[in-house]
């Protein structure tokens, strides 16, 4: 399921990362890679900050729509 509908304050283990390359390697050098663990902090009107290798990161409703857990 895409990230945007996980349930926050729980530990999600990213399954696949869709969209087209470049959006992809934007993720990884991010640190979203499939097999790595985020957790939602908070969503605002579909927006999320979600917790990775101990940083905060803020997406877009669009970007967390391409991360699968």
């Amino acid at each position: 399921m895409p990230l945007t509908f996980a349930d926050k304050d729980t530990d999600h283990v990213i399954t696949r990362i869709g969209g087209g390359s470049e959006v992809r390697q934007h993720l990884a050098d991010m640190g979203f890679v499939a097999g790595g663990s985020v957790k939602i902090v908070s969503s605002i009107n579909g927006n999320l900050i979600v917790s990775i290798k101990g940083v905060r990161v803020a997406l877009s409703n669009e970007m967390a729509q391409k991360i699968f857990v």
